[in-house]
């Protein structure tokens, strides 16, 4: 079925009619928002409070910079490591704003080719940056949703001893991964023409100890905008929530999304106009900050490639 010409287009259709749905509740919802009393939210956000956001936003994007560092050492490419920091916090402010294709595969290829590296260890250095960033994710999500499940509306059907079990999932998906680099034979496979090599276990920990904090820093940000009212295991919880709706759903920087999960998870806890204030502070920061610094980034590192300068 899924071979017959017609099924992409019954994707398209299905997917482009959900997304119809999901904007006209987002509207409907807007509609009935005091935007008013959000905006005085925000301004009442102390400064000390905005400096901490900022603080753990750089630390994450800083984080997430040292990415490109295991395809790096996975390829054996030699471009130095304060440029592949560079690429991949380049790509990343792209990605989180305008999509993977366009940040996180895009700007890769664009950059790297640029700099001379060989396609097939871009594709392999792309590879491994998603497995790297999902695999934390896959641990973060096994460990709360198992240790410190979620406090869910009461009116939703799941419970948290359903969430628990899909926390043990999780948690099994990473250590399965773990000793697959640690104990496979089978070192290298071949996938559509592309050769996959299997990390070894060193840098499978090296992975999660870069993705891990990644994560954890993102999440603080949300949970210093909303000032104690919701402890930190609730904001990673909800925040991990709203990233997968966010991939699922193929909108760019979860735009929607992120607020509609938050909002279904917590304004039972959080008055809708707080929570509100904090999510647009927390995209200003996290989002359209970075995305700034990467485009000015980006337009450096064009302007020396096309010079045949050394890029800084």
């Amino acid at each position: 079925m899924r071979n017959h010409p017609w099924w992409p287009w019954i994707k398209r259709i299905v997917l482009t009619a959900f997304l119809a749905v999901v904007a006209f509740l987002l509207v409907r919802y807007a509609r009935n928002v005091d935007w008013g009393e959000v905006k005085q939210s925000v301004l009442e956000l102390p400064r000390s409070t905005l400096m901490t956001a900022f603080l753990f936003a750089a630390t994450s994007h800083l984080v997430y910079s040292l990415l490109d560092l295991v395809g790096r050492h996975y390829t054996g490419h030699r471009l130095s490591v304060r440029k592949v920091m560079q690429i991949s916090f380049t790509s990343y402010a792209f990605n989180l704003n305008l999509g993977s294709l366009v940040g996180g595969i895009g700007f890769r290829y664009r950059l790297y080719g640029k700099l001379g590296v060989r396609y097939g260890d871009i594709t392999r250095v792309v590879t491994l940056s998603m497995i790297t960033n999902w695999l934390g994710y896959i641990l973060l999500a096994g460990l709360v949703f198992t240790i410190a499940p979620l406090q869910l509306p009461p009116h939703w059907k799941l419970d948290s001893e359903e969430l628990r079990m899909l926390g043990v999932g999780l948690l099994a998906v990473t250590v399965s991964y773990l000793g697959l680099c640690a104990f496979s034979r089978q070192r290298r496979w071949n996938v559509r023409g592309h050769e996959i090599d299997l990390p070894t276990v060193r840098m499978a920990f090296a992975q999660l100890a870069i993705s891990c904090p990644h994560w954890l820093t993102m999440a603080a940000v949300p949970w210093v905008l909303l000032q104690g009212q919701i402890d930190y295991p609730t904001a990673l919880s909800v925040l991990l929530m709203a990233a997968i709706a966010g991939v699922i759903l193929h909108i760019p920087a979860g735009l929607g999304v992120t607020e509609a999960v938050f909002i279904a998870l917590l304004s039972h806890r959080v008055p809708e106009h707080q929570l509100l204030g904090a999510l647009l502070a927390y995209r200003a920061i996290f989002y359209l900050t970075p995305l700034l610094a990467g485009a000015l980034l980006y337009l450096k590192m064009e302007m020396r490639i096309r010079k045949h300068v050394p890029v800084a």
